[in-house]
């Protein structure tokens, strides 16, 4: 249990800082739509966004915010039971990168509109990269920070003969290192333990673990 206690921890706290020093670094060295051609298929591409889910603008950014806070405690609560009843480490890590991921997308909302000045797009007459501010004297209140993202892989775009979709970027998403962990997370949960979830979601997590669960 030990070992699936310090696991976890470790990978919190290094995604945790991990997405934290690379946003600062964007946030505060490029103006607000700035790109780095890294490679052709891979550009550092500075957006930022309101957290809204699927553009539904009527959700505030509060509010969605408080809806991932209860999540992250849920799935936090899952993760401690789940080292309790000694599910497989692979289980543990994919968990700890979901909540982790989540949690760091959360500090955004919550603390940088108080902590920074606002990213502007270039411009020549003032400054447009955004600084540290004074806290609670930044561009926004508690809730309201806009999420910094910036990883860009525009690895081909359809043929424009192509209905619909023709002349579009694939995967024309920017997402940022948090967004990476809970991807990552999830899909290896899904297509490795997907047995695990369904245990879950049957109650297995209050009732006695599994012979497989207490190696």
């Amino acid at each position: 249990m030990k070992l699936r206690a310090f696991l976890s921890a470790a990978i919190v706290v290094f995604v945790l800082v991990a997405d934290q020093v690379i946003k600062i670094a964007v946030k505060t060295n490029m103006a607000l739509y700035e790109r780095i051609d890294v490679f052709d298929w891979f550009k550092i591409y500075f957006v930022e966004n309101r957290g809204m889910a699927f553009g539904m603008d009527f959700i505030g950014t509060g509010i969605l915010t408080v809806f991932r806070l209860v999540a992250v405690g849920a799935f936090t609560y899952v993760l401690v039971k789940c080292i309790r009843q000694k599910y497989p480490i692979g289980f543990i890590v994919c968990l700890a990168l979901i909540i982790s991921g989540a949690f760091g997308n959360i500090i955004d909302n919550c603390f940088y509109g108080l902590i920074f000045t606002e990213s502007q797009p270039a411009n020549p007459f003032f400054s447009n990269v955004a600084e540290f501010t004074a806290f609670g004297e930044g561009y926004g209140s508690f809730l309201s920070g806009r999420v910094v993202d910036m990883f860009y892989f525009p690895l081909w775009q359809w043929p424009a003969s192509w209905p619909v979709i023709g002349g579009q970027t694939f995967f024309g998403a920017v997402f940022n290192f948090a967004d990476s962990a809970i991807s990552v997370g999830a899909v290896a949960m899904i297509l490795f333990y997907y047995k695990r979830l369904a245990g879950i979601t049957d109650g297995e997590l209050n009732g006695n673990a599994t012979d497989e669960a207490s190696e």
